[in-house]
């Protein structure tokens, strides 16, 4: 079984209603869940029962199912450097505010987990932020004991959420992406070192992001099959002419400046024959 499902958040301004029409109308088969914006409240998915009752029935009025749930946004704040940006990731009661960010993001992870377990829905996706993404350069001197030491911070702050994971017969797909602690193959393979393997550690394989840094995105599917826990169907396009740059030189997305942009599949860089084949 391998069904279609279209991720809803970036239609969180919509009902989950009209998620739903929409994602039916288009042909999908189920969705995965936004846990931000207007589509389901993570603390009542995991205390309400009726609250979950009305999303399962929403869903099946549409002829839709869901295998996942995200925590892309509260997750970054568990294990990131916070600056301005993050403020929008969390409630406005605790913006500016650091240790009330990372306090209110463990909590809500742990209502996602539950949230999760009500919805019967056996994967959570999301990012598990980094503590030193700052570091990606080498310049100032960064030392390997400082990179060891951003690992180990990030084992530290989620091992209990995975440990509450797996009271559930939950697992976690990562999103392999820049500003994560993992962010290509070698990042993620490190990773799991860090958690001695975990089982609970997976993969959400999202090939736009690694295609512009130079990575072949089948292959990661190839070496790490047993990880592949969840896929985004995802373009890019590189695109260097020269005078543009692949780190995008702080140019807005589309701009023909840019080396490297998102694309709709099928109209990028990324082999999606290869990745499906992969998976078979």
């Amino acid at each position: 079984m391998r069904p279609i499902t279209l991720f809803t958040g970036q239609w969180a301004d919509l009902t989950l209603e009209e998620m739903c029409k929409t994602a039916s109308e288009m042909g999908y088969e189920g969705l995965e869940l936004a846990t931000w914006g207007n589509h389901i409240n993570p603390k009542k998915a995991a205390e309400d029962n009726n609250y979950v009752k009305q999303i399962k029935d929403t869903l099946k009025k549409y002829d839709l199912k869901a295998w996942a749930i995200s925590a892309h946004l509260c997750g970054q704040l568990v294990g990131d450097v916070f600056d301005k940006r993050h403020n929008g990731f969390a409630p406005a009661e605790v913006a500016d505010d650091p240790e009330a960010m990372r306090a209110w993001a463990v909590q809500e992870v742990k209502y996602v987990i539950q949230a999760a377990e009500n919805l019967d829905l056996e994967i959570i996706t999301g990012f598990l932020g980094s503590p030193i993404w700052n570091y990606w350069y080498s310049f100032p001197q960064t030392t390997e004991e400082m990179i060891e030491e951003g690992f180990n911070t990030i084992v530290k702050r989620w091992t209990p959420l995975f440990d509450e994971m797996d009271k559930y017969g939950k697992k976690f797909a990562l999103e392999v992406h820049p500003t994560e602690i993992a962010f290509d193959y070698y990042t993620f393979v490190r990773l799991l070192e860090a958690f001695d393997q975990r089982k609970t550690l997976g993969m959400n394989f999202d090939p736009s992001h690694l295609l512009w840094q130079g990575i072949t995105p089948h292959l990661m599917i190839r070496e790490l099959p047993e990880r592949i826990y969840h896929v985004h169907i995802k373009d890019a396009s590189v695109t260097l002419d020269g005078l543009t740059g692949i780190l995008g030189s702080h140019i807005k997305f589309g701009s023909t400046k840019r080396g490297w942009n998102f694309r709709s599949p099928g109209r990028g860089g990324v082999d999606l024959s290869s990745i499906i084949r992969e998976l078979n």
